[in-house]
């Protein structure tokens, strides 16, 4: 019964925002749904706000530990946690899993955005911080927020959407322009053909085409991420200190 209530309550979740995008409701559900969609955001302000200086790890979360992928993702964790930088993900198995443990294996910082599904996509557990979350696009936004470079690992659509969601505000510049690293060369050939294809027929400017970097490397992948991420944004890693007052984690002041 108590398994079962729980997966009531995640199908409400998603129930609940599968209505909301349905159009017009009443003025009252409206209003409703809004405040707990601030509760939401102002909870996750709180449990995120003193990660540090994060890169966001996109992938599918389909892939078991044998996959080559995983590994590489092992790998794409634990050279991001030499670099300084806290890895955030989505929280679940598959390449999100393979990046905490990258991190959480070689004493850095592991963080989960999860998102609450009717059959539980549960956090992994190679996490120091992770939050639950009810909303796609609550999730969404925070993956976005806290990080100073993406790296984008084999996946399906969920993957892509994300990609191109930090494409377009890069582009759009309601971001900075934080380094997108594409790992994969193989696997996103035909991606990477398409993107090329839209700027030769100036969809998109020519200039967008730098707003990528494909590799198979993980050393080129720091590489990148040391000149574009680390020296343009004069990224610095800051011992951290626990204040119980606030409950939150912040860095100590020098």
């Amino acid at each position: 019964m108590k398994q079962k209530s729980k997966i009531d309550s995640n199908s409400f979740y998603l129930s609940e925002e599968r209505t909301f995008l349905d159009g017009p409701r009443s003025r009252f559900k409206e209003f409703w749904f809004t405040l707990k969609v601030q509760y939401h955001f102002i909870r996750a302000f709180r449990k995120l706000h003193f990660i540090g200086p994060c890169v966001t790890v996109f992938g599918s979360a389909r892939f078991e530990e044998d996959n080559i992928y995983y590994k590489q993702a092992v790998e794409v964790g634990k050279a991001l946690s030499e670099m300084g930088f806290a890895v955030m993900t989505g929280g679940g198995p598959g390449i999100m899993e393979a990046a905490n443990k990258g991190a959480y294996l070689n004493n850095g910082f592991s963080i989960g955005c999860n998102i609450i599904l009717p059959f539980e996509q549960k956090p992994n557990p190679y996490l120091h911080k992770w939050i639950n979350i009810p909303y796609f696009f609550v999730r969404k936004f925070l993956l976005l927020k806290y990080s100073y470079a993406f790296v984008v690992m084999p996946g399906g659509i969920g993957t892509l959407d994300e990609l191109f969601e930090a494409l377009t505000l890069i582009q759009t510049k309601m971001i900075h322009h934080f380094p997108v690293v594409i790992f994969g060369k193989a696997y996103h050939k035909e991606l990477y053909h398409h993107i090329q294809t839209m700027a030769k027929n100036e969809s998109i400017s020519k200039e967008d085409m730098n707003l990528l970097f494909l590799t198979d490397s993980v050393e080129e992948m720091t590489q990148h991420l040391k000149e574009y991420a680390v020296k343009r944004f004069g990224l610095v890693k800051k011992p951290m200190e626990t204040r119980w007052w606030f409950g939150e984690t912040r860095p100590k002041r020098t």
